[in-house]
């Protein structure tokens, strides 16, 4: 890791990229106590980041859904801008935003807080080196630099719920953008959940177990730290689900070229494009690929970040080539005990489909 900024030194509610705000945090319980909204079957969007191209794809996905006689209702939940600095690029996803279910991500946060605010609000663990930090600080600023033309999304994005709850027939689904105690939380990372996992899942007032008990929910829906996970858990003689998709507009896989996104489904049939998936109790839970026109986004990813620039150094060999993590990678609990079932033969391989 680098030597500490002075960032580093200074007081952790004064450490921007670092810092989780006061006005980040809730309970678990805040979960239970949201009205619910009904659908029979939705994408769970996390981690957008502003590319059009999966915008454009997740449309199409739904359009294709339709088709076939499902309505899908779309929930961002957090991160749907990012990248998006060119105008015309941002009053596209901010056009998403107002015309669907959304709740608010450490981005929304801060661009509705505006220049005064966190830095990038994504309040890092200090696993994360200084230089990535300060790097998605000077992102925030230049996206502040376009949001700033968008007055009235800006007052939009400060409406946003911290969290929505679903319901799906008898089944509640909780909707966080980090996990169930914090806007920028990392408990629901890959990191955590495995540092959990062998400890056997312990009880405790930071737990998934927790969670899920005083959330009220069978399944939890997470993004944030860019890293798709999933956690299949018995809990009280009930089986329990956390779904992380990483992130909508990146690779996520190694190899790969397509973004995630969890689907939930009142129709237990698993859908052609699943990666890995579940049935709880009649409600079907999967993590979809978003297969965005991955040679257009590199080239408008390329136009407003190319080489030199923040957003170049932190994500272009991620964009490029796909992070270093496998499907396997991503599978915990019940989920790794059946995922030769669940994955296509290309994943079982270890190379997911791009």
């Amino acid at each position: 890791m680098s030597a500490p900024s002075r960032a580093a030194d200074a007081a952790p509610e004064q450490r921007p990229g670092r810092s989780c705000p006061l006005d980040y945090r809730y309970r678990p319980a805040d979960i239970a106590a949201a009205a619910a909204l009904r659908v029979e079957h939705a994408y769970v969007i996390g981690g957008l980041y502003g590319n059009v191209e999966a915008l454009q794809a997740i449309q199409a996905m739904r359009e294709a859904e339709a088709s076939q006689g499902r309505a899908v209702e779309l929930v961002f939940n957090g991160d749907a801008h990012w990248f998006d600095v060119d105008a015309a690029d941002f009053a596209r996803i901010a056009g998403a935003l107002q015309q669907h279910a959304a709740c608010s991500g450490n981005v929304e946060a801060e661009l509705a807080r505006g220049a005064q605010g966190a830095g990038c609000g994504c309040a890092y663990p200090e696993f994360v080196d200084d230089a990535v930090v300060q790097r998605s600080n000077r992102i925030m600023a230049r996206l502040q630099d376009t949001a700033r033309g968008f007055a009235p999304h800006r007052e939009a994005l400060r409406r946003l719920p911290r969290l929505l709850r679903l319901r799906l027939g008898a089944h509640d689904v909780g909707v966080v953008h980090g996990d169930a105690w914090s806007l920028a939380g990392w408990s629901f990372s890959q990191e955590a959940l495995r540092q959990a996992q062998r400890a056997h899942w312990p009880g405790g007032p930071a737990s998934l177990p927790a969670a899920w008990s005083e959330a009220g929910v069978r399944v939890l829906c997470s993004s944030h730290s860019c890293l798709p996970a999933a956690v299949e858990l018995g809990l009280h003689g009930a089986s329990r689900v956390l779904m992380n998709n990483g992130a909508a507009g990146m690779p996520n896989f190694r190899g790969s070229s397509h973004g995630v996104i969890t689907r939930l489904s009142s129709d237990p049939r698993p859908p052609p494009d699943s990666l890995y998936g579940t049935l709880l109790d009649g409600l079907r839970i999967d993590a979809v690929a978003v297969r965005y026109d991955h040679a257009a986004w590199c080239r408008r990813f390329l136009r407003d970040w190319g080489p030199g620039s923040d957003a170049h150094a932190s994500y272009w060999p991620r964009i490029a080539h796909g992070p270093d993590y496998a499907v396997a990678d991503a599978l915990f609990g019940a989920f790794a005990a059946r995922r030769d079932a669940a994955l296509t033969p290309a994943a079982r391989a270890g190379r997911p489909r791009s």
